[in-house]
């Protein structure tokens, strides 16, 4: 079996997310986790950017409008954060695309309005 890529990384940033889903509980707008992880990842001394965007090329024509990631961290590692009821492949095709924009390998799908943290690693 394949290792994991960014394995340690990824588990921590999980981690991260347990710890502010425990404290808010779900039911808050996403941008409120957003903020609470920007908390968490400056706290623990973490790299990352926020609102990330990337551009879009269309048989070599740059498109006018962009994706935006939510993160980007260790400058790695896409970090998607979602609050809904339950994560769908809409979201995880969203995630590969910012990936394949992006073009880094490991996306963080994450979302903090169900019952537990749910979460998917998403890899392009």
């Amino acid at each position: 079996m394949r290792d994991l890529i960014y394995k340690e990384d990824a588990f921590r940033l999980v981690g991260l997310c347990m710890e502010i889903h425990k404290e808010l509980g779900k039911g808050h707008d996403e941008v409120i986790y957003k903020d609470a992880l920007v908390v968490e990842l400056s706290r623990a001394a973490i790299p990352f950017s926020r609102e990330k965007n990337y551009e879009v090329i269309y048989k070599g024509v740059i498109l006018p409008h962009r994706y935006y990631a939510d993160f980007v961290i260790w400058d790695k590692i896409l970090f998607e954060a979602k609050a809904v009821e339950k994560l769908t492949d809409a979201h995880v095709k969203q995630v590969l695309n910012y990936l394949a924009a992006s073009r880094l390998r490991l996306g963080l799908l994450i979302n903090f309005g169900a019952d537990s943290l749910e979460w998917k690693r998403v890899v392009l």
